[in-house]
């Protein structure tokens, strides 16, 4: 391993366990992870809540839950089954050091890793191919699967460790990798292109991302969210604004739309088909609102109807955003920053669902 002078520790939030803000413990002596061989060591300046982390925390994507993932949000589930609590399906291995985004400096290399790389500001991609070597349609999330950004420290493979070079902040590169690249993946699966496309919770980290990113595509963006946050939406491109609880088939009607983004699921699931067009696409990635749905399979065929489950992404949706990034064709949107011992109040933040955009969160400077 080729590096700088490192400590031996550092400060880092613990997950302990499935369950309430309780399990979230705010460490100063977590031993400092190694880069192995083909991977980096980051030195993390910012990271930023996600439902993934609070869903991971509460087990809510285990099969024995069925309800919205904010009913759980701070004092978790009652009864869950751990044996699949993960993106995986399995079972997670606790201590985790959570985190989906990872903005930072590399400061040491494994071995296969050029020395050239130590100082580059980076991202990590959050869903991690390296580690189950390629395989299609299969990944781990970083911070779930393996440890991630709620740390001073984070290991990566080098392989999907993203140089980036601009004028951001590190809270504002920190707001990127997991909404961002969650909204670019949904957008790329369905091949968006200048069509109409309706996206659900668009005040949210993804919805407000695939705003941004389907309007860089040329698309005409129907933005469904709260009317406190309508104006804000229109700022970053959306063409029209509805209600998060409007009535779809009065206010769009049916077969109005190509394409449907959706991260929220839940009751008026059905209706978000009715308003596609025939042959129109579905693509999600989220379901706060509720996992299970009804569907009327007619709908689906007469229709004529493509639906993608969309988690997998191929190395070319993060390398695309850095380029965005790079290039100006996207802007951050950073709600708020909190210091990383403040987790818990980030958190409840987050799940008031008040914000548009992200929440940060920022790492504690390493002494020397």
């Amino acid at each position: 391993m080729m590096s700088q002078a490192l400590p031996a520790t550092m400060h880092a939030v613990r997950l302990t366990g499935l369950g309430g803000f309780d399990k979230l413990e705010y460490r100063t002596d977590v031993p400092v992870p190694q880069p192995k061989e083909g991977e980096v060591l980051v030195q993390v300046r910012a990271s930023a809540v996600n439902n993934t982390d609070i869903n991971t925390r509460i087990g809510w994507y285990s099969k024995s839950i069925d309800s919205d993932t904010g009913s759980g949000g701070a004092q978790g589930f009652e009864q869950v089954n751990g044996a699949d609590a993960s993106w995986s399906g399995a079972s997670l291995d606790f201590p985790r050091i959570q985190g989906a985004d990872c903005c930072g400096y590399i400061v040491a290399v494994g071995d296969g890793v050029s020395p050239s790389r130590i100082g580059e500001r980076v991202l990590v991609g959050n869903m991690l191919r390296t580690y189950v070597d390629y395989r299609p349609f299969e990944c781990w999330t970083f911070g779930s699967e393996c440890d991630g950004g709620f740390g001073q420290f984070a290991v990566a493979p080098s392989r999907e460790t993203y140089k980036v070079v601009c004028d951001w902040s590190d809270a504002e590169l920190a707001s990127i990798p997991c909404s961002y690249s969650t909204a670019e993946n949904l957008l790329h699966r369905v091949k968006l292109g200048a069509e109409v496309v309706l996206i659900t919770g668009a005040s949210g980290g993804v919805g407000s991302a695939a705003v941004q990113l389907a309007k860089r595509r040329g698309a005409t963006v129907i933005a469904q969210s709260s009317a406190s946050k309508a104006s804000a939406l229109r700022d970053l491109g959306a063409d029209r604004v509805i209600d998060r609880n409007a009535d779809l088939i009065s206010v769009l009607g049916e077969n109005s739309v190509d394409v449907v983004i959706d991260v929220v699921g839940g009751e008026q699931w059905p209706d978000l088909l009715k308003v596609l067009r025939l042959g129109g696409r579905y693509a999600i990635a989220g379901a706060i609102a509720g996992p299970i749905a009804k569907i009327d399979l007619r709908t689906l065929y007469l229709k004529d109807l493509t639906l993608m489950g969309c988690t997998f992404q191929e190395e070319e949706v993060f390398s695309n955003l850095i380029s965005y990034i790079e290039k100006g064709e996207i802007k951050p949107l950073v709600a708020k920053i909190f210091p990383l011992e403040n987790i818990r109040e980030a958190q409840e933040e987050f799940l008031s669902k008040g914000h548009l955009g992200k929440l940060v969160l920022t790492i504690p400077e390493v002494k020397a």
